[in-house]
């Protein structure tokens, strides 16, 4: 079964034209904020004050509110309160500053989404979870930039939306063909569109100018084997994702679950038998989690 879903994950090449174009067209639809981009910009310069990034940042408010409230939520667990984004900046760092700049910003983008295909609550729901879980997996491999870990698997599935609300027909059919069939989701869009969302999410990626981390995993995680700058993230999603489809479901309601790639937990150095206590720590994160950065009327 994986050496066939191998093989057809494998076709999409020839189809990147199209994949282009439709995120082409799905840039201004949902597009980040010109705030972001300047503070990304101050985020990468080894020269820029955190004063000056939180000055920049401070020119949008309601990203501004929601960065403090995540930064000092129980998902963090900070002992004092921090007041300002010089200030987180400085306790948490730039890096994961600007990946939950992306984070947030991402959901932003796509929040006004009608739910006419898919339950938005949901699949919010599920990205996440998976990016609870790969946080707490890329902890137990004692990786540094955990953080990282946890957005790039908050936005693994982010191509979906873009098929939804480009090709709402289309996804349509997948999704019903994935329901009547064995067929994982990602494999009923490659029977229908010839590629799959992972590979629409990393040409969205690309387009917004994000790190290339974020685009790899995208692009290869329900096939981490193919990643090549960054194996490890990706395996680390893709296991994440695996877990939370067994534990909290997947994205689209489909019933099927994306399909394990052989080997995945000895690549990555864990072993499947944490999983209990994975998933009993995930749980305990995941509400506090949910409660600042997937507020329900946002996404209703």
């Amino acid at each position: 079964m994986y050496d066939q879903s191998l093989s057809k994950l494998a076709q999409q090449a020839r189809n990147m034209d199209d994949v282009r174009s439709l995120v082409k067209d799905s840039v201004e639809l949902a597009s980040l904020p010109a705030v972001v981009y300047r503070a990304l910009e101050l985020l990468d310069d080894v020269q820029a004050s955190a004063s000056g990034i939180g000055r920049v940042i401070g020119e949008d408010p309601a990203l501004t509110a929601r960065l403090l409230k995540i930064v000092n939520s129980a998902f963090y667990g900070f002992p004092s309160r921090i007041d300002t984004i010089s200030r987180a900046i400085t306790i948490i760092g730039t890096q994961e500053l600007t990946d939950l700049i992306l984070g947030t910003s991402a959901i932003d983008a796509f929040s006004k989404f009608p739910n006419r295909l898919i339950n938005m609550q949901r699949f919010w729901e599920h990205s996440l979870y998976t990016g609870v879980v790969s946080r707490i997996l890329a902890r137990r491999m004692h990786r540094p930039d955990a953080e990282r870990y946890f957005v790039t698997g908050l936005l693994h599935d982010i191509g979906t939306l873009v098929l939804y609300r480009k090709q709402p027909d289309l996804a349509c059919r997948a999704l019903q063909l994935a329901m009547e069939s064995t067929l994982p989701l990602e494999l009923a869009e490659v029977e229908v569109f010839g590629f799959h969302h992972g590979t629409v999410g990393a040409e969205l990626m690309q387009a917004w100018k994000l790190p290339a981390t974020f685009a790899e995993v995208s692009q290869h995680h329900h096939q981490p084997s193919a990643a090549e700058l960054y194996p490890m993230e990706t395996i680390t999603v893709h296991l994440a994702d695996i877990v939370t489809c067994m534990s909290h479901g997947t994205a689209s309601d489909t019933g099927e679950s994306a399909i394990l790639e052989p080997g995945a937990w000895e690549l990555a150095g864990l072993s499947p038998d944490i999983l209990e206590s994975v998933i009993a720590e995930a749980d305990a994160c995941f509400a506090e989690a949910s409660a600042v950065l997937l507020p329900r009327t946002r996404l209703a």
